[in-house]
């Protein structure tokens, strides 16, 4: 396939929306970030598979056995699709997503408050809580421009006590911004200590890093909603402890007062698995390496460029993260002048019927830092929110795109922000002091916008 197949659509696209002006206008997605709808052929795919669905434990039945050969067909995709092979030793655990798969390997590793974890101030919370949780983290601090280079991991490893992890996202779900993955872990082998790639932002855009000993990602942001994730790592890790989940098809052999866990990875399927997630999880593999990795990041260079030259044009906003010269995914992360971010998103949605991200996006420490915030200014911040006014909590827009993203599409969106910065909003917004939204109101009443409406497109 080549460009020219770019971009693809994707189910529910050009949905007709309400608007606050009355009008219904084509819905159009900017938060491929934080999830993505389906593609068409893994919708195609979990529909054929239905009337197939059965139990993938200890069923004999013929749609038993079917259901486990796609369930196991599946978890080979994912280490394939992770450039493993099957006899390297990694087993691929299919959980909900990247949050639970890094929660997974924190408990699996056995740490405790006396072991030190490195991670960066640039990940998402997904890849900070866990570690905070259960070790010490040491931070690698980012520049002005939220990067940081090879050398500062380095620096960061190289301090005592040893580090019993290194942990790092493979894109940021703020700036967009991509690692050097390959020096990054290179630095960590050297030093004999492993490496985990949170790759939930970096799985629909870029082929997965090859030397990192444990990779996290998640369906729903690969054109898979349907509840799957993906955890990979070596054998040995999940066969030295018990499960971090305990039921039923975990155990081998039990009695009241003993258990022999199962092999790894069957051991880390307790409960009926999301057979489902895991077909539709293995129909996205599919898709995307039909489309080829090579096509697709070619059309997402393009639209990146076109959407920070089109962004840093309109006076007034200001484009957080690294430079022009910087290569990222089709991700931008801006503020507006006098306007509040939450005001932004919320005018371009019930105005333009365009869906954008604002707020923090779960990485509040780093986004301080690309704002300027001074530690007392983010802590006053945080005091405010935690007394239940989160209306000066950091805060910016972010516009992120997928492979369904066209020239015109963003030519759309930069209409509408230019349109949204130049012009008085049509409506008045009323915000709610709670969660720092505002709301189209008329007439003193919020403008509606009821489930049954936006979705009249579907029926």
């Amino acid at each position: 396939m080549t460009t020219a197949a770019l971009p693809v659509a994707l189910v529910g696209d050009g949905l007709r929306v309400p608007c606050a002006d009355g009008t219904e206008l084509p819905y159009l997605s900017f938060d491929a970030a934080a999830s993505t709808s389906a593609m068409q052929q893994v919708l195609d795919a979990v529909e054929a598979f239905l009337p197939w669905y059965s139990s993938v434990h200890g069923g004999v039945g013929y749609k038993s056995e079917a259901s486990v050969l796609a369930y196991e067909s599946s978890r080979l995709a994912a280490l394939a699709f992770a450039r493993r092979q099957p006899d390297s030793g990694d087993v691929a655990v299919i959980c909900r997503n990247t949050t639970e798969a890094i929660n997974h390997l924190a408990y699996r590793l056995g740490l405790s408050r006396g072991d030190v974890v490195v991670t960066t101030v640039a990940e998402h919370d997904s890849n900070r809580l866990p570690w905070a949780r259960a070790a010490t983290c040491r931070y690698v601090e980012c520049g002005k421009d939220g990067t940081f280079t090879p050398e500062d991991v380095a620096a960061a490893l190289d301090q005592r006590p040893v580090s019993r992890l290194l942990t790092v996202t493979g894109a940021s779900n703020v700036t967009g911004w991509l690692p050097p993955l390959p020096e990054i872990i290179a630095a960590a082998h050297h030093r004999g200590i492993p490496v985990l790639v949170d790759a939930a932002q970096l799985v629909p855009h870029r082929p997965l890093p090859a030397g990192a000993d444990f990779l996290a990602w998640s369906g729903h942001k690969m054109y898979a909603p349907f509840g799957a994730g993906v955890l990979i790592g070596p054998r040995r890790v999940f066969a030295a402890r018990d499960p971090f989940l305990v039921g039923g098809g975990a155990a081998s052999v039990l009695d009241l007062d003993d258990v022999a866990w199962a092999a790894p990875p069957e051991r880390e399927d307790a409960g009926s698995p999301n057979l489902i997630g895991a077909v539709a999880l293995r129909a996205a593999i599919g898709a995307l390496e039909g489309i080829g990795w090579p096509d697709i990041a070619d059309h997402e260079r393009r639209i990146a460029r076109l959407l920070r030259r089109g962004l840093a044009a309109i006076p007034g906003v200001r484009l957080l993260g690294p430079g022009p010269d910087t290569e990222t995914l089709p991700l931008v992360t801006f503020i507006v002048d006098g306007v509040p971010a939450a005001l932004v998103a919320a005018r371009l949605a019930a105005e333009e019927a365009i869906g954008v991200r604002h707020g923090c996006f779960y990485a509040q420490p780093y986004l301080t830092r690309l704002l300027g915030l001074t530690p007392a200014e983010a802590r006053a911040t945080s005091e405010r929110a935690r007394k239940g006014d989160r209306t000066l909590m950091p805060a910016a827009v972010r516009v992120s795109a997928g492979i369904n993203i066209s020239e015109h599409d963003v030519a759309r969106l930069l209409s509408g922000i230019e349109r949204l910065v130049a012009g008085k909003p049509p409506v008045r917004y009323r915000r709610d002091p709670s969660t720092g939204d505002f709301y189209p109101v008329r007439s003193g009443a919020r403008v509606g916008q009821p489930l049954t409406r936006g979705m009249r497109g579907a029926q």
